[in-house]
């Protein structure tokens, strides 16, 4: 594009009258091919465009004036820039591919893909970052196995960027690590808030910043919101433990129920004014019944005009359809409610009993 760019610029000064040039235009093709190219071939056109004005220049009979020498020199001072300006993109540019990569590959190390089934239950899930060049963000999802049941958390950290991320990655080992040591589901958020403040008062322990530091005490109030499902073998009941957590929704057949608990408690992280074990609501699970666990990206976001994305309505219209379109269409739809990429992170997870 760049060569034929300029082959059309100098072929018009080459066929038109002399008295109109138009060989000054020549420099914005390397500026321009800069954008695009690699340095090797912005140098290379920068010597076609080098010839191109000294060939324009000698059919325009102006090489011998005093005014060539600062033209030319001006087209090659701005020729140099355009292969130093390609250089610079070029290294941002695989500076940014290294940074996508280590972002997949975090991605990949603490949002490990959910198995599509587990146990009796079939699991969907969707995740969109709010900032664009991320693979994760604040939000998280786990599934675990402990003996004679299966849980599945979703959570919404406080805050976004690496703090976030950090705070995901104390969660989920916690979570996991739970489940290793049998902890039940009435004492699981009690272990989740004791694992996840011990983590962030030692990683302060170890910083630079004093004790009484605004950093720490900023570490100290973090929270995380969360719901885990658990379901056991043999039972038609699924249990629930939130700590608040935007409900999850129940799908049986036409229906669309929000599971509202029983009993508020704090986010994780915030500790609890009842230590120990945490109240768990149960709830009639049958063969078919889907729930649908989400974070408050999906029922906060916004469309011009303020209104919050109608998450439940929205359900109900697509009872019949699997778990894996429902949740793409409710993707779908609520970035074209939202207009724009979400202002907040997004994580949903669709469970459903097959048997």
């Amino acid at each position: 594009m760049a060569l034929v760019c300029l082959a059309g610029l100098l072929g018009f000064d080459l066929l038109t009258s002399p008295n109109i040039r138009i060989g000054g235009l020549m420099v914005a093709v390397p500026a321009l091919s800069a954008t695009f190219l690699a340095p090797g071939e912005v140098l290379f056109v920068v010597l076609l465009t080098l010839l191109s004005v000294a060939v324009a220049a000698i059919s325009n009979d102006t090489l011998g004036t005093e005014a060539f020498p600062v033209s030319f020199a001006t087209v090659a001072l701005i020729s140099v820039a355009s292969v130093v300006t390609a250089s610079v993109r070029q290294r941002r540019e695989r500076e940014l591919a290294q940074s996508r990569w280590v972002a997949t590959v975090m991605q990949d190390l603490l949002l490990r893909p959910l198995p599509r089934r587990l146990g009796p239950l079939s699991i969907s899930s969707v995740y969109i970052a709010a900032e664009e060049e991320a693979n994760i963000g604040g939000d998280v999802y786990a599934a675990a196995v402990t003996p004679g049941s299966v849980r599945v958390m979703v959570g919404d950290v406080q805050g976004k960027g690496l703090g976030a991320v950090e705070v995901v990655a104390y969660l989920l080992s916690a979570f996991r690590q739970a489940a290793r040591n049998g902890t039940t589901l009435a004492e699981l958020p009690d272990f989740l808030d004791r694992s996840l403040r011990d983590e962030l008062v030692d990683v302060q322990a170890t910083s630079d910043d004093a004790p009484d530091s605004v950093s720490l005490r900023r570490a100290l109030e973090g929270f995380v919101t969360a719901v885990i499902v658990e379901f056991r073998e043999g039972e038609d009941v699924v249990r629930i433990a939130n700590r608040g957590h935007p409900p999850p929704l129940l799908i049986r057949q036409d229906k669309v129920l929000p599971l509202d608990p029983m009993e508020s408690a704090l986010p994780l992280g915030l500790g609890d004014l009842r230590a120990g074990e945490h109240h768990v609501d149960t709830y009639e699970l049958a063969v078919g019944d889907r729930l649908l666990l989400y974070t408050d990206g999906v029922i906060e976001a916004r469309d011009a005009a303020g209104r919050f994305y109608p998450l439940a309505d929205r359900v109900a219209q697509w009872t019949d359809r699997d778990s894996d379109e429902v949740l793409q269409a409710i993707r779908s739809d609520m970035l074209r409610h939202v207009g724009a990429r979400p202002t907040d992170d997004v994580a949903m997870v669709a469970v459903q009993r097959m048997v």
